[in-house]
């Protein structure tokens, strides 16, 4: 093909997807398939990578691919951006009415009256067609360049259509938002991650398209409809509703539930049928906006100092506390407990708007009995975190399945293990939702001990993507150190140094890193001493491990569970393959050990020990270390101020040592 050719095609090409996307995005009513789509799609892009001179601004595969922003740079608006007056009440509509009346001196006035979209207001500038800059309200007069992000948003044209009569130069108000099933969708996975979800559409409209990273916003599923011709070129429609068509004409979305009145009782009665179609339109929007048609008559009525004299918001009745669910999904916390969390149709409790709400745990909604699709009644636990109170029963109500937790995580798909009344992902350092967490308490002090790796740089390396797993630690490099806050070359060097150093630890500080449930510092020690390695460790099954003094049935199933579950053997498999060396901790026994099968617990301040010192005295002579009093607890030791674990010691008959007989039969053995 010759330049001509190619160029020709380019043009039919992008024409073609130009056409779909607006059948698709715009009018609902797809023409092809998604293959026969994505075919035109994947020539246009053949052809302009071949051909990089020949792509031009509003080409589709435009939409995407600008460099991340340092900022969002101030734009001011070509005309301002008012906002409306918002009624509630019948009577100040009536008397709006009456004010429009009497102002323009007529005995009857058309309104239009569309749907109040509950999204973000944004300016849209057009130059021949072509979309060449997008910003966010702002303040009416100034706002925000958000062009490369809108330029992402699939139902926004950025070329009007061929032949439909466009103005040379057109600013255009909409509303980004997003739709109510994408909303639910969009939560979902960030609640599953552990990640704090939006509070209602309008919270996660507004974060999508502020944006710095325009990949970001382009994975969000944002769309706009236009709702007003700010400013053109050439002589404007002679009505709000002819304006309406003109837009749809030239290849904008509009609202389409929209209705011309011809009385205020009309606009009245549009308002009552749009509330109760309200629950069941697949967008959020909290009320209708009336305007008086006839341009003309905007322009003699005028404006006040921050809103059109011409134009209400008549809002709707809030939604108080009841709502539904629309679905319920598992948010994984930091520590691996799966939590189900009911997501909601949007509703007001307490003066905020709320979308999610927590069942804290399987056993409480199977208690509530809580399903998707019931209707329920929602409460701000403390005022503050929302919480399903209770169903309300609805008439006729089909109902959906009972709730099950799910057996595998909803993030990493490790598998999901139960300890008393809460569910927990056995993934933990491998799971995504837990990985800072993770880190955190392998670099900390009672286990790997890397000095300089605290919350803040744990935090800037995921984030960073250069942390995705334990191991990932051992293959950072001082270039990408550099790349974060607050790291120069020395800071850089002694961490390095430090996870360096740290690739050789003891069995038990290996394990109190590993963050298995149940497994502290002290049962940490007495696996490696009764094990000896982590191989015999990690074969040891649960009878086997019941053996083991200490270790009781809750114990020995986290263990079975963790060593069994493939993602973690993977996990301790990279970490010996980066070149850790784990030694096996063998506590020294004295050879004249005579506090074998004694068990103390101390209560207290000691003057001449650390509790880790005499913890190690103890278990070098035999003994272990228990952190509560029991009948099988052999001594009590009281130091300076005990607590209440005197008063128990007391009560079971239990031998009371101070700190000076402590020391003594330390000395003595026996």
């Amino acid at each position: 093909m010759g330049t001509t050719d190619i160029q020709a095609r380019l043009t039919e090409l992008r024409e073609q997807i130009r056409r779909h996307d607006h059948l698709y995005y715009v009018k609902a009513r797809p023409e092809i398939s998604d293959a026969a789509y994505d075919r035109l799609f994947r020539e246009l892009l053949d052809l302009e990578q071949a051909h990089p001179e020949l792509v031009t601004p509003d080409s589709p595969s435009q939409r995407v691919g600008a460099p991340p922003l340092d900022e969002l740079k101030k734009v001011r608006h070509e005309q301002p951006m008012l906002s409306l007056d918002s009624l509630v009440d019948s009577s100040d509509v009536l008397a709006f009415d009456q004010r429009m009346k009497r102002e323009l001196d007529v005995a009857s006035l058309e309104y239009t009256a569309e749907p109040k979209f509950d999204g973000l207001s944004v300016e849209l500038l057009y130059e021949r067609g072509l979309f060449t800059r997008g910003a966010t309200r702002g303040d009416g007069t100034t706002g925000e360049d958000v062009t490369v992000n809108l330029r992402t948003i699939r139902s926004l044209p950025l070329h009007l259509l061929p032949r439909s009569g466009y103005p040379e130069r057109l600013v255009v108000r909409g509303e980004v938002y997003m739709r109510l099933d994408d909303f639910q969708a969009l939560n979902r996975r960030m609640t599953e991650r552990g990640e704090e979800a939006f509070a209602n559409p309008r919270n996660a409209a507004s974060g999508s398209l502020r944006q710095l990273d325009s990949s970001i916003t382009a994975a969000r599923p944002l769309v706009v409809t236009c709702y007003e011709v700010m400013a053109l070129s050439g002589e404007a429609p002679p009505s709000h509703w002819d304006e309406l068509d003109a837009l749809a004409r030239w290849g904008f979305p509009v609202p389409l539930h929209r209705r011309r009145c011809g009385s205020i009782e009309e606009v009245m009665a549009y308002h009552h049928e749009t509330e109760a179609l309200r629950d069941s339109l697949p967008y959020e929007i909290d009320g209708i906006v009336v305007k008086v048609d006839r341009r003309d008559w905007q322009e003699r009525l005028g404006f006040k100092s921050r809103s059109p004299r011409w134009a209400i918001a008549y809002k709707f009745t809030p939604r108080k506390e009841i709502t539904v669910v629309q679905d319920i999904v598992v948010s994984v916390g930091r520590t691996g407990t799966l939590t189900p969390v009911a997501l909601l149709k949007p509703v007001e409790v307490g003066g905020v708007t709320i979308s999610r709400a927590t069942l804290h745990n399987a056993d409480e909604v199977a208690r509530k009995d809580i399903r998707v699709g019931d209707t329920v009644k929602v409460e701000r636990a403390g005022d503050v975190i929302p919480a399903v109170a209770e169903r309300v029963p609805m008439p006729d109500e089909r109902r959906g399945d009972p709730f099950r937790m799910p057996a595998a995580c909803p993030v990493c798909e490790s598998a999901v293990a139960r300890e008393g009344a809460y569910y927990y992902c056995t993934g933990q350092s491998v799971c995504p939702a837990q990985l800072k967490g993770a880190v955190e308490h392998f670099a900390s002090k009672a286990a790997l001990n890397i000095e300089g790796l605290g919350k803040k740089t744990v935090a800037q390396l995921v984030e960073a993507g250069l942390v995705r797993s334990l191991a990932d630690l051992y293959r950072l490099t001082k270039a990408q150190l550099l790349e974060l806050d607050g790291f120069a070359d020395r800071s850089a060097t002694l961490l390095l140094e430090a996870i360096e150093r740290s690739k050789t630890v003891p069995l038990d500080r290996f394990l109190m890193g590993l963050g298995i449930r149940q497994v502290g510092q002290h049962i940490a020690k007495v696996l490696a001493r009764e094990f000896g390695s982590l191989a015999a460790l990690m074969e040891a099954d649960d009878a086997r491990l019941q053996q083991v003094q200490e270790i009781g049935p809750e114990i020995s199933a986290s263990l079975v569970s963790y060593f069994s579950e493939p993602h973690n053997r993977r996990a301790i498999e990279e970490l010996i393959e980066a070149g850790f060396h784990i030694e096996a901790k063998q506590v020294p026994v004295s050879a004249d050990a005579g506090l074998a099968g004694k068990s103390f617990v101390f209560t207290g301040g000691l003057a001449g020990f650390t509790r880790e010192q005499a913890r190690q005295l103890v278990e070098e002579r035999g003994g272990q270390v228990s952190s509560s009093v029991s009948k099988k607890t052999s001594y009590v030791v009281a130091g300076a101020d005990p607590g209440s674990k005197l008063a128990q010691a007391h009560k079971l008959g239990i031998r009371v040592l101070s700190e000076e007989e402590f020391r003594r039969l330390m000395e003595e053995g026996a």
